[in-house]
């Protein structure tokens, strides 16, 4: 073979490898993508990520199961991806592996719901008191301070369900003459309409609902449907903001809901930063809110 064509062909090898090893692996180890949030979340991180050609995205789904979470970041980590970002869905029980994670190099974004571990690169969030505190706020000047409210919270050992009904409660307790009473939607549509049929049955009627999450509150819509209940009677907060509530808002079948954003943009924008060595700060905070009629064109869904 000619010189210089084994010179090229070593030549270009030589470029192809050194362009691969400059792509950076960033895995995502989300906790239940059948959550049309967390779901969301995954794709606009992946779409981010497409703008960086040095960058590739692997994620994994948990399908709401700890252990799997646990085993799949493990994973990552046996297969040593320049960066992990967690999405959990318990605040201690994925302390250990993400521990590992971190102190065996790998740089590690927590996403939106928290851990209870310092042993992490960057959390990025949203403040869930304050989600909690203005849907309680609006709630209590739609009832005129008077009624009963309908707590609808997601999963129990997620910090953003116990953060949300901390604001929540903290607030709604000033006003005396309104009463809460709570039930578990692990932020699912189908076990919101699960629980909201136990309270129909029931004969349990509420003057106003806050839910943690908008795919908890289309559930209950459904139910309320089902049995000839006008949504327009109850005064529905939700939270995320999605599509789907903008739509319910519009139609008055949802009075308003709390934009929460899904995190992935800044995720990858962080990472990036991490990955060129950059310093990034502990905690980064995005603002979170209301949505109304009165807003509601003004405002982005988050999908």
């Amino acid at each position: 073979m000619d010189k210089h064509v084994v010179f090229l062909i070593l030549f270009f090898i030589s470029a192809f490898l050194e362009a691969y090893e400059g792509v950076k692996t960033i895995a995502f180890a989300q906790d239940n993508m059948a959550n049309d949030f967390r779901k969301a979340q995954v794709y606009e991180t992946r779409d981010e990520i497409k703008k960086y050609s040095n960058l590739h995205f692997v994620y994994s789904d948990a399908k709401g199961k700890t252990a799997t979470l646990i085993y799949q970041i493990d994973k990552f980590i046996k297969e040593k991806v320049d960066l992990l970002i967690v999405g959990t869905n318990d605040a201690d029980a994925v302390v250990p592996v993400i521990s590992k994670a971190y102190e065996n190099g790998i740089p590690v974004i927590i996403l939106d719901r928290g851990i209870n571990t310092q042993n992490y690169t960057t959390f990025i969030n949203s403040d869930n008191i304050e989600i909690g505190t203005l849907a309680a706020k609006h709630i209590g000047k739609k009832l005129s301070y008077k009624g009963s409210v309908l707590l609808f919270e997601g999963l129990q050992n997620a910090d953003v369900t116990q953060l949300r009904t901390k604001g929540f409660m903290d607030e709604i307790s000033q006003y005396k003459d309104i009463q809460v009473i709570k039930r578990t939607g692990n932020y699912l549509r189908k076990d919101a309409i699960s629980e909201m049929e136990k309270l129909v049955k029931e004969g349990i009627r509420t003057d106003a609902i806050f839910s943690q999450s908008d795919s908890m509150l289309s559930g209950v819509r459904l139910v309320l449907q089902k049995y000839g209940i006008k949504e327009s009677s109850i005064v529905m907060v939700g939270c995320d903001y999605t599509g789907e509530a903008k739509i319910a808002i519009d139609n008055a079948t949802q009075d308003s809901s709390i934009k929460f954003p899904l995190g992935g943009k800044e995720a990858v924008q962080t990472a990036v930063k991490i990955l060129s060595k950059e310093s990034v700060p502990k905690h980064i905070s995005i603002p979170v809110a209301l949505v109304t009629k009165e807003n509601l064109h003004k405002v982005e869904p988050i999908f």
